[in-house]
């Protein structure tokens, strides 16, 4: 027996119950660390599981920024410097990557609070996670508005990628599975991944 929900039940739902539902129908999506600082050296890290990739000439990445209604620190760092880091998150720190959801104020770095490590590499003025396997270098391109939410896609372009050697395929696939980078689904669930099969590019 199967059920169904229509629009006027949806917003009839408690709030938090409507977004959890919402939140799970989309299906299973990357869920990733992103790191930044302000221009005076404070440390931000929070988790979002918006990320989507755009394109690959030149590669482009976005995630959706909530309404600004309430400070946005990882927004705000990313205007002021023009830089962040997105890191993938992994079996061994979910945990602590989820408490990065929680409001902190400014002053209060989520790596402290947490005890994940930021690292600062390349001379790139926004801290990776010591901790995440795969990490990637942003530089901010482009804010889109959303007026039907009042939310905001972010784009970045990707500068520079570390990822664990063996994890590279020679035809350019990597092996985030075998990087150890797990999913999520709702607002507070985290999945492991199991290969079921790697195609050929289809063709007519």
């Amino acid at each position: 027996m199967n059920t169904t929900l229509h629009f006027v039940q949806l917003m009839e739902m408690e709030q938090r119950k409507r977004a959890q539902f919402i939140n799970s129908i989309s299906g299973f999506r990357s869920v990733a660390l992103i790191g930044t600082t302000d221009t005076k050296g404070q440390t931000n890290l929070a988790i979002f599981s918006s990320i989507v990739h755009l394109g690959s000439n030149p590669p482009l990445l976005s995630f959706i920024m909530r309404p600004d209604s309430v400070e946005r620190h990882t927004l705000t760092n990313i205007l002021e410097t023009g830089f962040y880091t997105i890191n993938h998150i992994n079996a061994g720190i979910y945990e602590k990557a989820h408490q990065t959801s929680a409001r902190y104020p400014k002053n209060v770095s989520e790596f402290d609070a947490t005890g994940l490590t930021p690292v600062f590499k390349n001379d790139f003025v926004a801290p990776f996670v010591a901790e995440s396997h795969i990490q990637i270098g942003m530089e901010f391109k482009e804010r889109i508005n959303i007026s039907i939410n009042q939310t905001s896609m972010i784009i970045g372009e990707i500068k520079f990628v570390h990822y664990p050697d063996n994890c590279l395929l020679d035809d350019g696939f990597l092996d985030i599975e075998k990087a150890g980078t797990i999913t999520s689904s709702g607002v507070d669930s985290y999945h492991t991944t199991q290969l079921l099969q790697k195609l050929e590019y289809a063709k007519p």
